[in-house]
């Protein structure tokens, strides 16, 4: 069981973070250069819903400043890299952008991912349509047998994906061979929501997470696990908030989970409750 990207987004917490009982921590999304995000505020609890609303914007420091940090390690934690590319960088552009991450980064962290999936960022989620990664997946991958150790490469997709945008998915997992799938991001869906329509009307866009987005994540886990016959592997994560809610995504097809939200609104608790559930349940 994992921490989710986004909680230690510059490598800051993750030698303390790993006495908590983490199996692997997620670092970023970080990207080439410093930005400082969004205008805040920018970050909401929904506490009737168990959720979160935000639109951070990919607010970090840098890859870059991130190794200073990264070369200090303390812990034999399996820590994951989360990249992306900066909000000034064009979508004709970003490929570069990844690729600087990921040259960057590459000694420093034990597996990445690619995210093309944030709400947050303009125009990003254009990116998960299948030409361009197709070109990203397959420059990444060439660029990783080029490493004296290469590292597994994982995609992480949106909650808000169609079923035949599913099969893209599993098509271009297949012709890339990437390592694997981080399902899900968070979702623009409003959705079933029990806050109060103004309210949520006032926080306005951003990516929601806990446990409005559970079902849905569960949803894609299944169809990908079911439809590509189990044929790579799935980090699940998406209102994981007890952990009968971790069991439910390892049955959908997840060999992995982690969590974000839970994390917040239950407590460091919850991570040795689900890893002792994991155990119980073989």
């Amino acid at each position: 069981m994992g921490l989710a990207a986004g909680f230690d987004k510059d490598a800051r917490w993750f030698n303390e973070l790993s006495n908590l009982g983490f199996g692997f921590i997620e670092i970023g999304t970080l990207t080439p250069k410093p930005q400082i995000g969004n205008s805040q505020p920018r970050l909401f609890r929904i506490p009737e819903d168990q959720g979160l609303i935000n639109r951070m914007g990919f607010n970090n420091l840098g890859a870059e400043d991130a190794i200073k940090r990264l070369k200090d390690r303390k812990t034999n934690l399996i820590i994951g890299g989360n990249i992306g590319k900066n909000t000034a960088t064009s979508n004709e552009d970003a490929l570069a952008d990844y690729v600087f991450n990921f040259n960057t980064l590459h000694d420093y962290v034990d597996y990445f991912v690619v995210n093309v999936s944030c709400p947050n960022i303009k125009d990003l989620t254009k990116l998960q349509d299948t030409p361009f990664l197709l070109a990203l997946l397959g420059e990444l991958k060439r660029i990783n047998a080029t490493k004296e150790k290469p590292k597994p490469i994982l995609l992480k997709i949106a909650p808000d994906l169609n079923n035949s945008q599913l099969d893209e998915i599993i098509e271009i997992v297949a012709q890339t061979k990437i390592d694997g799938i981080i399902a899900t991001n968070t979702t623009t869906s409003r959705e079933g929501l029990k806050t109060d329509k103004k309210r949520v009307e006032e926080i306005a866009n951003g990516g929601l997470s806990g446990l409005p987005v559970r079902e849905r994540s569960t949803e894609v886990i299944r169809y990908l696990s079911e439809k590509s016959n189990k044929a790579f592997p799935i980090i699940g994560v998406g209102g994981i908030h007890s952990p009968e809610d971790a069991l439910e995504k390892i049955k959908a097809g997840a060999d992995l989970v982690q969590i974000y939200t839970g994390f917040i609104y239950e407590g460091p608790g919850l991570i040795k409750a689900i890893n002792k559930k994991i155990l119980e349940n073989g």
